[in-house]
């Protein structure tokens, strides 16, 4: 498991201490193998009656304090339930969900994109809580960012994709939205709900925001299977969405991940799914 800052070592070395808390405090048997990702350490219980239930553990920062809120705030609707969240810890306690079934799984790519935007659907269907990070300041942040980061990128053709993602920031900022988004809903973290209950989303990074900042995930998630434009256009009708603003908003997740490339030193993006999902969308805007 990874997670970034300096507190790393020593939030592992406390799971089995922080674990054993929480299973007493709410009453849980372990009931399973636990599980990881890249942040979070995952445990299938069962609660004093009998419920199958999971215990998600993962340190607070500002990518995971949002998600009990957003939770909350879903109830269900889309995303996974909450059942109990320990604020000093950022424990959470959420419905068991069939682990093994994930719309990654699903071998037509278009039918599981179908799937996916109407679980997104439901999601920004919902009124965003207070006290979540909004995309107004992400995008804001990104224009100061993206200037001193540019030149840092190796390729030329990055930098110039670099420079036209700015331009179409630039055209939607004034509009960030007011939407409820889940910001990294790819096919992985849609996961089908036991005996038939549909599908859910898991694993938000909350943010309020225009829904056309959060395709980009689902585009590149299954590269090379997906057909950039049609895909696309498949997320906008099911989402309601105008096709040139959310290309626009989509081309800033783009300049996003380009920033932290040139921040991080990653090499050129000449094969890169983000970089070909641009080009086909600036070919759509022209």
């Amino acid at each position: 498991m990874r997670f970034f800052g300096e507190a790393t070592a020593a939030w592992i070395a406390g799971l089995p201490g922080l674990a054993a808390d929480r299973l007493d405090e709410w009453g849980l048997t372990a009931d399973g193998e636990p599980g990881h990702g890249a942040v979070a350490m995952v445990v299938p219980v069962r609660r004093a009656d009998g419920t199958p239930a999971v215990l998600k553990l993962q340190p607070v920062d500002d990518e995971t304090a949002g998600e009990p809120i957003a939770l909350r705030a879903w109830a269900g609707r889309g995303a996974v339930r909450l059942l109990e969240h320990h604020p000093g810890s950022g424990s959470m306690l959420l419905e068991r969900l069939d682990a093994t079934r994930g719309l990654g799984t699903v071998t037509d790519v278009r039918a599981a994109l179908r799937t996916l935007s109407g679980v997104l659907s439901r999601l920004h269907a919902v009124a965003a809580p207070p006290g979540l990070r909004r995309l107004a300041d992400l995008a804001s942040d990104l224009l100061e960012r993206a200037p001193h980061a540019i030149p840092r990128l190796p390729d030329p053709a990055d930098r110039n994709l670099a420079r036209t993602c700015v331009a179409a920031l630039r055209e939607v900022v004034s509009e960030p939205g007011d939407r409820l988004l889940h910001w990294d809903l790819h096919y992985d973290n849609v996961l089908a709900v036991p005996d038939g209950g549909g599908w859910v989303a898991i694993d938000p990074k909350p943010l309020v925001g225009d829904p056309g900042f959060e395709l980009l995930a689902a585009l590149h998630n299954r590269w090379p299977e997906t057909d950039v434009v049609p895909h696309f256009d498949l997320m906008t009708e099911v989402l309601g969405l105008d096709r040139q603003r959310a290309a626009r908003w989509t081309l800033a997740r783009v300049l996003q991940n380009l920033v932290w490339a040139a921040e991080g030193g990653t090499g050129s993006w000449s094969a890169h799914p983000d970089r070909l999902i641009a080009e086909a969308l600036l070919r759509r805007l022209s």
